[in-house]
């Protein structure tokens, strides 16, 4: 089946159709994976569409882009009316944006200076791991590849050659007929899924990998502890063995594409009675209702769309 892309996309400045947005393939990220971007959703309410903690996402981005000594062109104000612009152009209302920075053509060695290129692009995406995998739960893989050791790459930084190790994970898993993977810290301990954090259930309390395991400290992970703690669930961030998984009552992985989605089983190993189970679902709704009114947005994360 062919891809439909959308119509529009905003690059270095303005608006213009897709397919004219072009760079060289000598381009300096294409060889070194020299970019930084964000991943951000828009949902439809019934107050009209908004986007998700775009300003958060924004600032993750400056400061990914801060670690890898990228320059941005353009500040947080232009990004936002960027992302808004974009959305607008392809009168998309719920949709997945991606804005991102780059080294450009200049130089050929590691350390040129090249000139930033700054785009926001925007598709329509549906459930990221699969048709309904939100409801009904994947089964994932503990994979053979581990996250990157401490003092090598960033893992805090959502830079585009960390995920090279991302891509290993996920091929593996698909591989081998699984939903997704899960990776182990340089240690042996729990670190997080190919471009998801993790969430595991002991005795109605949340427990997640701290950022120390090698782990991109995710939006929506943050926004899940936020909404638990405001809600009356317990949330504890702590190293955790690889076992722990096998052992937990419920698990699920979380992200802005991947949003919550229950792990009914790992290693072939059911997940507690191998269903999604009570608090993943109550953690859902919570989150979820953000979008249907049922959540009161009390920290401002919805940003309407202009």
């Amino acid at each position: 089946m062919a891809i439909q892309y959308p119509e529009f996309i905003w690059q270095n400045g303005a608006i213009k159709k897709w397919a004219e947005a072009t760079t060289h393939v000598m381009a300096h990220a294409i060889h070194y994976g020299s970019s930084v971007f964000e991943g951000v959703r828009s949902y439809d309410t019934d107050k009209g569409p908004v986007i998700f903690r775009l300003q958060d996402h924004l600032r993750r981005m400056y400061s990914s882009a801060k670690i890898y000594e990228l320059p941005i062109p353009y500040d947080i104000g232009q990004l936002t009316d960027a992302c808004h612009a974009v959305l607008k152009a392809n009168s998309f209302g719920e949709a997945y944006l991606r804005p991102f920075a780059f080294r450009g053509l200049g130089g050929f060695g590691l350390n040129a200076d090249c000139p930033t290129e700054t785009s926001v692009s925007t598709w329509k995406m549906g459930q990221y791991l699969g048709h309904d995998v939100v409801a009904t739960g994947i089964d994932a893989m503990v994979s053979s590849w581990n996250r990157v050791a401490p003092n090598t790459i960033p893992a805090g930084a959502k830079a585009g050659g960390n995920y090279l190790s991302g891509q290993l994970i996920a091929r593996e898993a698909r591989r081998l007929g699984f939903g997704e993977g899960i990776a182990l810290a340089s240690n042996g301990l729990l670190s997080e899924g190919a471009g998801e954090n993790l969430f595991l259930v002991f005795n109605g309390k949340l427990h997640t990998t701290p950022v120390s395991s090698a782990i991109l400290n995710g939006i929506t992970r943050d926004t899940i502890m936020m909404l638990a703690r405001d809600n009356g669930i317990e949330v504890i961030e702590r190293d955790m063995p690889r076992e722990y998984l096998y052992l937990c009552d419920e698990l699920f992985m979380c992200g802005t594409a991947a949003e919550i989605t229950p792990i009914r089983s790992v290693d072939g190993k059911p997940v507690g009675d191998g269903k999604p189970g009570p608090l993943t679902a109550r953690v859902q709704s919570l989150f979820f209702g953000l979008f249907k009114g049922t959540t009161p947005d009390k920290y401002g994360w919805l940003e309407p769309l202009r």
